[in-house]
């Protein structure tokens, strides 16, 4: 699949086939996500990829309501990005990170899996974090949702350039 084909047919997907993808395929997504722009070539982002022992003490802290969003997709992935103390620094770090986090999304639509980003307030707080090994020196960024589709979804309506372009003089 070539690159715009990907941009635009990538979808999020809440519904997943109960397979976890095979760890070769996890390693290669997170691989290419490396492939990120990133200033100063820091590598600020982080991939924690959840086995079944972490899922369940997630789930616990979660609730039945936020365990049952976790339960949607057999391979989740957490995405930190490390803080340095650099406002400017961190910024653009931050940034690299979601640019990585979107390359393993477009990756994983473009092998024929589907994905889902969130950013659930549970990795915000200190027992979720503490749950997922998120030191203080690094920033939650998302929760990545890897899996099978059991769906195909329809492309949605986009605001065109025109409502987000503006050429200055």
């Amino acid at each position: 699949m070539d690159v715009e084909t990907a941009i635009r047919t990538r979808r999020t997907h809440k519904a997943f086939a109960p397979e976890a993808l095979p760890r070769e395929q996890i390693d290669e997504l997170l691989e290419l996500g490396s492939w990120a722009p990133n200033h100063n070539l820091t590598v600020p982002w982080r991939f924690r990829v959840i086995g079944p022992q972490t899922l369940e003490r997630l789930k616990e802290i979660a609730g039945p309501e936020g365990a049952a969003k976790l339960d949607r997709a057999p391979t989740l992935v957490v995405v930190s990005c490390v803080l340095n103390g650099d406002p400017v620094e961190e910024e653009e770090d931050l940034h690299a990170t979601a640019a990585a986090s979107y390359i393993v999304l477009l990756a994983t639509h473009a092998r024929g899996f589907a994905g889902y980003w969130r950013t659930p307030g549970l990795l915000r707080g200190e027992e979720g974090r503490a749950a997922v090994g998120l030191p203080e020196g690094e920033r939650f960024v998302g929760l990545l949702h890897l899996g099978y589709p059991r769906q195909e979804k329809p492309a949605p309506e986009r605001p065109g350039a025109d409502r987000t372009t503006t050429y200055l003089d």
